[in-house]
């Protein structure tokens, strides 16, 4: 089988600083996406449902969690080539310095990497929500000789300015590339796509960042410093010297960069028929098993929403939302638009008597309170009779307990919000 002879490396990405503060004290590729799941959980994910087992994730930032998590979930057979590591950043007498972008958080990894047999290098992101059989991709660039495959994806002209665009000739080799190019200079950069594609508008090309690199390539590419990233530098200039082939992926996709994007994403999940499928068996995403309870509602009305486990819920209603797991929502309260990530631990009830004792809210949502257009980080503690509704009318800001971006308030993990709080 091809895939035996690939290895996947999955970009953690930098500081996450768009994303903040979600990324404060994690990295992106350990946020919390759906209730349950970490969005690394995707890539690695659909690379096992290609049947690819050997797995480097690299990473520089609050790396903690991400490498407890992927320790605690991914445990493969002790006497199979399986593992999907960690490698953050280091120092080393060749190079003390961060990565300094995608090209060079692998190319500062390859000592490791190389010691591995593999013939083709699956090079993905770790902040995206998709569902791809990499299988098909793999068997296009072998069936065509490629030096280089680029997974792309038909975008419309107003979504075309925020990637890399390409065209290929009449064998779906790349022969131009621009990375984000401004609404004007797209004349010219149409391609050939479906009728469906056509009809939406989506006729530029747009590439998702998921690359596969013939292995004495990309060694050789990553003997030149003078390159940090693939989008910008690598992909660009090895169109002319190489067979850089494109494939053509037509399923959901969406990058994971923004507070509003990172929303869109979690709200969306709760559409009557999701763009992003959580109910298909050969394509579930697959993360650390829990022992919890079955998630217990008292007296609420649920509309369009998603539940995790462990959830203590008494909420007079809960419309289009996700609650993550071990959430608590107390008597009365309305939740709309919002995605609760949940929380680490169960309070017992002296903990709740206690924190009760000296004015501090017990850990999830109290009574008679109202959340909405929201993202409550883990272990937030909001009061009763507190109002929290984002939308257009807010101004950007940054606060002490919350932020504001886009419209959507996030309260951050830990945060303590008093009874009868109010941002409105």
């Amino acid at each position: 089988m091809i895939n035996k002879k690939v290895l996947a490396i999955i970009l953690g990405g930098g500081q996450g600083t768009r994303l903040s503060p979600l990324t404060d004290k994690r990295s992106k590729p350990a946020v919390s996406i759906a209730g349950k799941y970490r969005l690394v959980d995707i890539p690695i994910s659909n690379c096992i449902h290609s049947d690819i087992t050997r797995m480097f994730v690299l990473t520089q930032f609050n790396s903690a969690s991400l490498n407890r998590h992927i320790k605690n979930t991914y445990t493969f057979n002790t006497f199979s080539e399986a593992f999907v590591d960690v490698m953050a950043a280091e120092q080393t007498p060749e190079n003390k310095t961060w990565f300094q972008g995608t090209a060079d958080a692998v190319r500062q990894s390859m000592h490791h990497i190389l010691n591995h047999e593999f013939d083709y290098a699956l090079i993905l992101s770790g902040d995206q929500l998709y569902q791809m059989n990499f299988n098909e991709m793999l068997e296009q660039h072998i069936h065509k000789q490629a030096d280089i495959s680029i997974a792309t994806l038909p975008v419309d002209k107003k979504d075309a300015t925020s990637f890399g665009i390409l065209k290929t000739d009449n064998n779906s080799f790349i022969n131009s590339f621009i990375e984000k190019p401004s609404s004007s200079e797209l004349t010219g950069w149409e391609s050939k796509v479906d009728e469906e594609m056509n009809t939406q508008g989506k006729i530029y090309l747009a590439s998702m960042g998921i690359y596969i690199f013939n292995r004495a390539l990309l060694q050789q590419i990553m003997s030149d410093d003078s390159t940090n990233d693939f989008g910008k530098e690598i992909i660009p200039q090895s169109i002319h010297d190489n067979k850089v082939l494109a494939y053509q992926y037509k399923g959901y996709w969406t990058d994971i960069g923004t507070i509003a994007s990172f929303y869109d994403a979690n709200i969306g999940l709760t559409d009557d028929v999701p763009e992003f499928n959580l109910f298909n068996s050969s394509t579930n995403i697959l993360t650390r098993p829990r022992i919890l309870p079955p998630s217990k509602l008292n007296n609420t009305i649920v509309s369009k929403s998603m539940i995790a486990d462990g959830c203590i819920i008494s909420a007079n209603k809960i419309e289009k939302s996700v609650i993550g797991i071990r959430s608590r929502i107390g008597n009365n309260s309305h939740i709309k638009n919002t995605y609760i990530i949940g929380a680490n631990v169960y309070q017992d009830i002296d903990e709740i008597e206690n924190d009760k004792q000296n004015n501090i809210p017990p850990i999830g949502i109290g009574d008679n309170s109202t959340v909405e257009n929201a993202i409550i980080d883990k272990d937030a503690r909001i009061g009763n009779n507190v109002i929290i509704k984002g939308g257009n009318h807010l101004n950007d800001v940054n606060e002490e307990a919350y932020v504001v971006k886009d419209g959507i308030i996030v309260i951050k993990r830990r945060a303590i919000i008093p009874d009868g709080f109010v941002i409105n």
